[in-house]
């Protein structure tokens, strides 16, 4: 996705967030919106509270990509929270890919941007095992940029409902 199409998906969301703020035909004391919210769970391995160079630096980059996000879906009543999970060094050795994995709103970074996750040799804190990578449109990452993850987001949050569907007092049938 090019940074051009996100553009235009931020644009579309404000739109529609300006337009139902104009609307009266919503009444909120009847049809109460329902919570919006992106739900961002970072894992990675930590050992005697390390973790690798490839975690650390998704760390800055995913507090960075929160920021840019909140800022950009705060005026669409979306909120974002973050969730940090520590793997033990067990969790880690039966599935090296669980460290460094984004998921958002229940999908994976991957999944919301129709990549792929692959592995690679990591550092002494990993041990022996391969940690996860990102690969999106060719180019490989073993940690993951702020950009990706924005993108991931506004992705998410493109998917999250603005309105209670089929609602009576909001001219629906139920």
């Amino acid at each position: 996705m090019r940074i051009t199409t996100i553009i235009t998906l931020i644009t579309a969301l404000f739109a529609v967030a300006a337009e139902m703020k104009e609307s009266d035909t919503m009444d909120s004391k009847c049809c109460p919106t329902p919570a919006k919210e992106l739900h961002i769970i970072w894992e990675r391995l930590l050992v005697e509270n390390e973790t690798c160079p490839r975690c650390s630096t998704t760390e800055a980059e995913l507090d960075k990509a929160v920021g840019l996000l909140q800022s950009s879906l705060e005026p669409l009543g979306i909120s974002v929270t973050v969730e940090k999970k520590e793997i033990t060094l067990a969790e880690f050795k039966a599935d090296p890919t669980r460290s460094n994995r984004i998921v958002i709103n229940g999908r994976t970074l991957e999944e919301w941007l129709g990549a792929q996750s692959g592995q690679s040799p990591c550092c002494d804190v990993c041990g022996d095992e391969e940690c996860r990578t990102v690969e999106v449109a060719g180019n490989t990452y073993e940690a993951i940029p702020a950009e990706l993850i924005v993108r991931a987001g506004l992705v998410a949050a493109a998917a999250i409902p603005l309105t209670v569907p089929d609602a009576p007092c909001c001219g629906g049938s139920k």
